[in-house]
């Protein structure tokens, strides 16, 4: 019913009745009833002892203890015969009472709370003036106390309600952040996966480039280095193994860079942070391709994860590769949102647009893919991203790309 941690009102409520008991005791000794038939020696023991209850009973309680029905019940069936006692006394206790006002709907079902509230305000409007003696003063006594318990008691079980519901919400919400807390951990360990994943295939194609490319350019280059030695009498044969020789040493210069290149790029070593790399990206096409295009930021930059700021960047390079080759546009606009917990680059040209459906089909019989969006679709895959193209002919093409949000570190 309630929980351990007091909330809210309740830790002012706690204190409440002690202070307020307090409070009736000065306001008594500064002001003693005349004629009354109390003595200090009645009534300092009587608020000791209204203080131990109190204290015992409910202030020093936990909340568990406070959520118990029985406990609660004696608790306040106590509260009231002893703050009836104090108003024999003095009926400046009236202040102390009417905490069973305050703390009915709080501590209580709403039917047991009801019955409070009536005990409550029979207290108040009767002991200090006694029972009344004719019809007149026991039909206001009865309007006061029946108008006193409908009206506490509607707004109290309002209250009540409205309570419960802020309990339920609280706890959902708790149970919410709990889940995205795990929901958080279970990405993070997927896109370890997918990193170590992507590691391995990127080992392989590695493996297979330098196989294919840069160890066959360099037995060519050796052999003909061989031939050109064997044929040093003949001078033209000579040369023209030695020419061979080096334009297979240019071609795996070639391949090794580009093989280099596909590692983290050097742009994001040298950049402050994404966005500054990819305004240095845009900025050098710009010129190289005489289109503008501007790069606009929104959010927080925070340090993604290596593998997802490479994907990023290596999306904006290769979109913009793909609009001077396929675009005829006159203008581009990147912008990259970092959010709560995804972040998404945006591509959008003028160009000439395509068909999307389109790139279903098989590639060009040149080798191009096109676009070139299967790769990034792939490389997208690898850090849990998506991709996005939405593009019609005549009308540009918009190109989105979107990565969980993972800081740097996390995971690790």
């Amino acid at each position: 019913m309630k929980s351990d941690e007091p909330i809210g009102y309740r830790r002012f409520l706690t204190p409440l009745p002690v202070a307020l008991l307090s409070l009736a005791t000065v306001l008594a000794a500064l002001a003693p009833e005349e004629g009354a038939v109390h003595s200090h020696l009645t009534l300092l023991p009587l608020v000791a002892v209204t203080a131990a209850w109190t204290l015992a009973m409910y202030t020093l309680r936990s909340g568990k203890w406070r959520s118990r029905t029985g406990p609660m019940l004696t608790y306040v069936a106590g509260q009231q015969v002893l703050a009836a006692l104090l108003m024999t006394q003095h009926p400046i206790f009236f202040v102390f009472a009417v905490i069973g006002f305050v703390q009915a709907y709080d501590l209580l079902p709403p039917q047991w709370a009801l019955v409070s509230v009536g005990a409550t305000s029979l207290i108040i409007n009767l002991v200090p003036s006694g029972v009344p003696d004719n019809s007149k003063r026991i039909a206001i006594a009865a309007a006061s106390v029946s108008l006193q318990t409908c009206l506490i008691g509607v707004f109290g079980n309002l209250a009540h309600r409205f309570n419960q519901r802020s309990e339920e919400r609280r706890r959902l919400v708790a149970e919410l952040k709990a889940a995205i807390a795990e929901n958080n951990g279970l990405h993070a360990q997927l896109l370890i996966q997918a990193r170590e994943a992507g590691i391995q295939d990127e080992r392989q194609r590695m493996a297979h480039e330098i196989h294919d490319t840069i160890a066959q350019g360099l037995a060519g280059i050796i052999t003909q280095l061989q031939a050109a030695d064997r044929t040093r009498p003949q001078p033209e044969q000579r040369e023209w193994h030695l020419e061979q020789a080096r334009m297979l040493a240019r071609e795996s210069l070639t391949a090794a860079r580009r093989s280099v290149a596909a590692l983290r790029p050097a742009e994001l070593e040298e950049a402050a942070h994404l966005p500054s790399a990819i305004q240095d990206l845009a900025r050098r096409w710009s010129a190289r391709e005489d289109v503008p295009a501007s790069v606009e930021a929104t959010g927080d930059p925070v340090p993604l994860l290596t593998e997802i700021e490479i994907a990023l960047f290596r999306v904006a390079q290769e979109t913009l590769a793909n609009i001077a080759k396929h675009a005829r546009a006159s203008k581009v606009r990147l912008t990259i949102s970092y959010l709560e917990d995804t972040v998404m680059l945006d591509v959008h040209d003028n160009g000439v647009g395509f068909t999307v459906t389109d790139l279903d089909g098989p590639p060009p019989a040149d080798g191009d893919s096109g676009y070139g969006l299967d790769g990034l679709r792939r490389r997208l895959d690898r850090v849990l991203g998506t991709l996005t193209v939405e593009s019609t002919p005549g009308t540009g093409t918009a190109v989105n790309a979107s990565v969980p949000a993972i800081r740097r570190g996390t995971g690790s």
